[in-house]
């Protein structure tokens, strides 16, 4: 899925872009990914109410984008596992995983693609936000509200799960997927799957570095590697992340993979000790 790190980037690519246009009309290719939440949505169909609004802004909060648009509507976009976007002229070939296409008044198009369609685009007024509950229930954001060390282990006491899962919640700092989860409990030399709650004050210390300079790093890569290519996640930098079977880059141990609650760990048996059954 887009990350913080991500996201950042296909935010600033966008943001020249985007902003300023006007969207012609939308093209629904795929159900399911739209929700429109306006109360007027049973009367005004959502290419009707989007017509020749205006994109005025874009902004990030942790692992979602919203276009803020003229006349008081904003465009939610939750990419989830499999969800990207794409900036297109529209003789480029539309992908077979394009859900959602945007003709612009510029003669572009923005295309939300999603394999899967497990990501969601809401279509809302602004003082429907709180409706949206993975745009609620987020903590600071994990690059742009950094958390000082003290204020970091205090938020950090009410959870009582595993510290990786933790993160990916998005309950303690927001933008940290699986991918990036892995990376900083790599850096900190924690093991995934231990409880935060048993973390002692050394490793508290070394989680709170890395959870702000391992995505800041990616940041860094990512705006040289990514290019006008945003709907490309760029993973082949990550240490540990995807690479099962290879070298530790700290150790040279091998890099091991677990899958727990539905989704792949990657982790240094030897940087990071721990047992399953003792956590």
């Amino acid at each position: 899925m887009p990350e913080a790190p991500d996201l950042v980037v296909i935010r600033e690519y966008l943001l020249p872009r985007l902003v300023g246009d006007e969207i012609v009309g939308p093209t629904e290719r795929k159900p399911l990914v739209l929700r429109n939440m306006l109360a007027s949505a049973a009367t005004t169909p959502f290419e009707t109410d989007i017509a020749d609004r205006r994109v005025e802004s874009l902004e990030r909060k942790g692992k979602l984008l919203i276009a803020g648009l003229s006349g008081g509507r904003e465009l939610v976009i939750s990419p989830m596992l499999t969800g990207g976007l794409m900036w297109s002229e529209p003789s480029t070939r539309v992908m077979a995983t394009t859900v959602l296409i945007f003709d612009m008044k510029s003669g572009m198009q923005l295309r939300y693609i999603d394999q899967k369609k497990m990501g969601q685009v809401h279509y809302l007024a602004p003082d429907q936000r709180g409706d949206i509950v993975r745009l609620e229930n987020q903590g600071p954001d994990v690059i742009d509200e950094p958390l000082s060390f003290e204020e970091f282990k205090n938020c950090l006491k009410p959870f009582r799960g595993e510290v990786k899962g933790v993160l990916t919640r998005g309950g303690l700092v927001s933008g940290i997927g699986n991918a990036y989860a892995d990376e900083i409990l790599h850096e900190a030399m924690i093991y995934p799957f231990k409880k935060a709650s048993r973390l002692s004050d050394d490793e508290l210390s070394s989680l709170h570095r890395a959870v702000y300079s391992v995505p800041l790093a990616a940041v860094e890569v990512l705006r040289d590697r990514v290019g006008d290519q945003i709907h490309r996640k760029v993973r082949d930098f990550l240490r540990v992340h995807g690479k099962q079977g290879q070298s530790c880059p700290r150790c040279g141990s091998r890099i091991t993979a677990i899958t727990a609650n539905k989704r792949e760990t990657n982790y240094c048996r030897n940087c990071q000790p721990g047992f399953l059954f003792d956590k």
